[in-house]
Order: C-alpha cells, then structure tokens, then sequence
C-alpha cells in the first residue's frame, strides 16, 4: 500500500509540474519552418515605388563655345559667357529621367587674325582683331540616370543632343591692315567692317551632342558637360570643303523649386 501511495503521488507531481512547464511564458514557442524561405519563387516580390512626376529647376554657369574654322576664311575663336534658364525633368521608371527646357546664353570673345601684307615685304604681316558678342537660346533634350549614394545624396550622368538658335553674332571688328590687303581680302569675301555674322555667313541652328554628370543633394545640384558641334555652321560656303563647327563645355548649379 505504501509502495502505491508512493507511486500515485510522484504521478501527480509529475503532471503538476508538465502542466506547469506548457504554462511557462518564458519557453519559446515551437517554429513553423516558413518554405518560402527555401523558394525564391514564393518570395513577395516589392513594388516600384516610381510615381509620374514633373521636377522643374532654375539653372545659372558659366560655358565657353569654340569655334573651329578648318580653313582661314573664319577665325578660330573662344567664346566664354554665362547661361541661364529653365530647365523639365519628367521621371521615368528605373532612375531614368528626361531633360529639356530654355536656356540664354550670353558669350564673348576676341581673337587677332593674321594677313599677309600685300603693300609691303612678305614677311610683314597685318591682322584683323575680331570682338565677337553672340547671343542664343538653348533647347536640350537630355536623358539623365541617377544613382543614389547616401540619404538624398545622387550622382547623376546625362547624355543628348541639344539645339542652340542663334540670335545675333555681331563681330565688332577692328581693321589693321593696309590699302592693298584690306582690297585683297574684300576680293576673296572676307569681311573688314563691323557686321552680324549670322545674318550672311553663319547658319543659326548649332546642332551638338553632349555628355556630363554632377553631384545632387536634396533639391541643388551642380553638374558640367561638354557638347560636340555636328552640322556645318557655314551659311554658303565660297570654296570646296569649307566647314566650322561649336563645340561648348558648362559648369552650371540648379535649384528644384
């Protein structure tokens, strides 16, 4: 009879304490393997968090155009000035983004062109000093990629093409030469008088393609990049093969209102 008390009260101590063990708040519970884990494919794939938008920025640099004449009949000259404007940028998925807007740009430049004397011994030499103020507007069609770094912190690259109409290229010319050459080069339709060039001689649409990059930090950013002249700029060409490209380069700080 002992031996079965005995027996009877190790069983109910046993159950009390199973009982209170499945009770105890600080057991972790039993896991459930989740098999997605082992299946990409079950995997909840995130959304884009791409929405339309339209970004519109104030833009002000500094560019410099250069002019590259491939004969003498145009002097090759630096142009440096500043550009400034409005600027569109509708997002795209991805990073993606396309540019374009209307920019001013107001550039000078002055540049000493050199004529053998016709009225003196053939080493002399007399010289044209060009003083050119051009003016044009900017329409740039860019496609931008943004890559972000740290916080609002991008680094962002572009390339495209962009148009610059011209709207007046006076050339305030100042005339060194003497009787013989001035005749000379007026027989040969080189200018030797104050005159807009792209009223007779330069063609107004400067068509380019460019490249650049910069830094953007929250809603500032500053960028630079340098566009390759493509068409011809020579209005009517007066021998074979006579050409002249703009080629341009800009720095540039824009601000996203």
């Amino acid at each position: 009879m002992a031996m079965k008390r005995i027996a009877t009260i190790v069983c109910f101590i046993s159950l009390c304490a199973a009982c209170a063990w499945a009770d105890d708040i600080n057991k972790p519970a039993y896991q459930i393997a989740d098999n997605t884990f082992f299946d990409p494919s079950k995997k909840e794939v995130k959304e884009d968090p791409y929405t339309f938008h339209v970004d519109y920025r104030l833009e002000v640099g500094f560019t410099q155009h250069w002019q590259r004449p491939h004969d003498i009949s145009f002097p090759e000259i630096y142009l440096h000035g500043i550009r400034m404007g409005a600027t569109f940028t509708f997002a795209l998925p991805k990073h993606f983004d396309i540019q374009t807007g209307v920019l001013y740009t107001l550039i000078y430049g002055r540049n000493d062109q050199h004529w053998r004397s016709m009225d003196a011994p053939s080493v002399q030499t007399e010289y044209i000093r060009h003083r050119v103020l051009e003016h044009n507007f900017t329409v740039p069609v860019r496609m931008y990629y943004t890559i972000p770094l740290w916080k609002q912190l991008n680094l962002f690259f572009f390339t495209g093409p962009q148009l610059h109409i011209g709207l007046a290229e006076n050339d305030y010319l100042q005339n060194h030469l003497s009787d013989g050459t001035k005749s000379w080069l007026e027989t040969i339709g080189v200018a030797t008088s104050p005159y807009d060039r792209m009223t007779d001689d330069i063609v107004r649409a400067n068509i380019q393609w460019g490249v650049g990059g910069g830094l953007e930090w929250d809603r500032y950013r500053l960028q630079g990049g340098y566009d390759f002249g493509l068409n011809n700029l020579v209005r009517h060409p007066k021998v074979s093969g006579q050409y002249m490209s703009e080629w341009s380069w800009f720095v540039s700080f824009c601000y996203r209102f």
